[in-house]
């Protein structure tokens, strides 16, 4: 190898570096308006994301590749922190995001993940039939999941059984609608339902309290809300979705609290048997 192919390879190494990549993508979009990202630290413009039939703008961090979603998530968790101390807590974090399991794993005395088909966690097991004993969990954390599963209340009845009655659990779906859409069968990435914010009146079912927090609740600065024209819908890729006016929509990250209710729960679960 001569020495030039070794300062080419050096030098490809040397800007192919994340920071690199970083400060290029923003030397390159210095007119674009720019953002922070809570989750790594990034500063400046975020990078637009496509799916089948939209564009959504400022979207993706060019850094660690959260989208506004998770930005929410991530500072809504701060925010838990703050309130209560997880440095005693055990969670489930099912579907795992890369850049969540760093700090989870930190923050958490016993961090646990979770999935259906994955191999890289700890156990590959259905959210419908959890093999965990009542209240094991003070954290289950579980992120666009539940409009995968068609048997959803299965699904929220096995979070309320395993989280403790001083726990909380973590369920955000995607709004894409109105109203909650439920689909005939699975469509668009295999969701059985195009979920709106009264979804979460579902929850109250197995969950004594529920608080919303949404994109509104935080500093523009970290880019929370999903800019998407939803007015093209329903396409080939979203055969039963109805269109949403404007290209502006907030998201929406509820956080469910165990308590009494999840003990009755628990016993009639027992009754049953």
């Amino acid at each position: 190898m001569t020495a030039f192919t070794r300062a080419c390879r050096k030098g490809k190494r040397l800007f192919t570096h994340p920071s690199l990549r970083d400060f290029g993508y923003r030397l390159t979009n210095w007119r674009k308006e720019s953002f922070m990202c809570p989750v790594c630290g990034y500063s400046g413009p975020f990078k637009d994301a496509s799916t089948p039939d939209t564009n959504m703008r400022d979207a993706l961090c060019p850094k660690c590749s959260s989208m506004e979603r998770h930005r929410l998530q991530y500072l809504v968790m701060k925010t838990l922190r703050d309130e209560m101390d997880f440095s005693d807590m055990a969670i489930l974090h099912f579907a795992p995001e890369r850049f969540f399991q760093e700090p989870f794993g930190q923050w958490f005395r016993r961090y646990t993940t979770a999935d259906l088909n994955r191999t890289d966690v700890n156990y590959r097991v259905d959210l419908r039939f959890l093999p965990y004993s009542d209240r094991s969990f003070d954290c289950v954390y579980a992120s666009h999941v539940l409009e995968h599963i068609r048997e959803d209340d299965r699904a929220l009845s096995e979070i309320s059984r395993i989280l403790t009655p001083s726990g909380f659990a973590v369920l955000p779906v995607p709004i894409v609608s109105i109203t909650t859409i439920e689909y005939p069968q699975a469509h668009e990435y295999g969701h059985f339902r195009a979920p709106g914010p009264d979804y979460f009146r579902k929850y109250e079912k197995y969950f004594p309290k529920i608080k919303l927090f949404s994109s509104n609740d935080f500093p523009g600065q970290y880019q929370l809300f999903i800019y998407e024209d939803r007015t093209v819908w329903p396409t080939k890729d979203r055969p039963l979705a109805h269109p949403m006016a404007g290209e502006k929509h907030v998201d929406i990250v509820p956080v469910c609290y165990g308590g009494q209710l999840n003990e009755t729960l628990q016993e009639q679960s027992v009754a049953r048997l």
